[in-house]
């Protein structure tokens, strides 16, 4: 048996649209924009992996650094756009959803691991587990405290954050 919800509202419960395509309306650019970005940067991760190829049973290393740059790069992205810029509103879906969301891969990292395993290959694997949530993890932190502060060097007289 639940708690009745209070009657100021504070625990309210959010049902999603009786139309599940309701919050696209009026998406069209945004739309766009990120299936443009999207396709860029899942070509780009394409050409990362023929330039960088794994043999079976390797340290899938283009991967490994796909997902490392693009959490460097987002994290760039995203201070430049709410911290750093009066940036257009398709900036960042385009940038960040788009390109980089096309770019990064959580998927290939994930089957990466299972081929890793299946061959066998277990230590490989959770140091591949391990690393690139690692890195990817201060790749993030590196990107937001390097936006920051060339945000600082640009706009040297702007408060944090306020650039």
């Amino acid at each position: 048996m639940g708690r009745p919800l209070p009657p100021s509202g504070e625990d309210r419960v959010f049902a999603p649209p009786a139309n599940p395509l309701e919050p696209l309306r009026g998406q069209g650019r945004a739309f766009l924009a990120v299936a443009l970005g999207g396709a860029i940067g899942a070509v780009a991760r394409w050409a990362v992996g023929l330039a960088l190829p794994t043999p079976t049973g390797s340290f899938p290393l283009a991967t490994f650094l796909i997902n490392v740059v693009g959490c460097f790069l987002i994290a760039v992205v995203v201070v430049a756009v709410t911290e750093l810029t009066q940036a257009h509103p398709l900036v960042r879906p385009f940038l960040a959803t788009g390109i980089l969301g096309g770019f990064t891969t959580f998927s290939t990292y994930s089957v990466d691991a299972q081929h890793l395993v299946a061959a066998g290959r277990m230590g490989t694997a959770f140091a591949y587990l391990g690393a690139t949530l690692v890195a990817a993890v201060i790749a993030a932190w590196l990107g937001l405290a390097a936006a920051r502060l060339l945000g600082r060097v640009v706009h040297p007289s702007a408060p944090d954050g306020a650039a």
